[in-house]
């Protein structure tokens, strides 16, 4: 049984399980690297890249779509 759905997303357990302290850490990071223009390094690891390139898509996901629902 889905107990939680969005568009393509849906699960059948609480999301709130799935988010862990790391990956709230990696979305406030790259909410404040945006507000603030500040450029990702080549300093940052791979695990953090990815985060911020998945946040990146679903992002725009989110723009693109928000645009074409008028």
């Amino acid at each position: 049984m889905v107990v939680w759905g969005r568009k393509r997303a849906r699960t059948e357990e609480c999301p709130k399980s799935f988010i862990t302290g790391q990956s709230l850490a990696w979305m406030e990071e790259f909410v404040a690297r945006r507000r603030l223009s500040i450029p990702d390094s080549l300093e940052v690891d791979a695990r953090k890249v990815d985060a911020f390139l998945i946040l990146q898509r679903e992002m725009e996901i989110e723009i693109r779509d928000g645009q074409t629902e008028h």
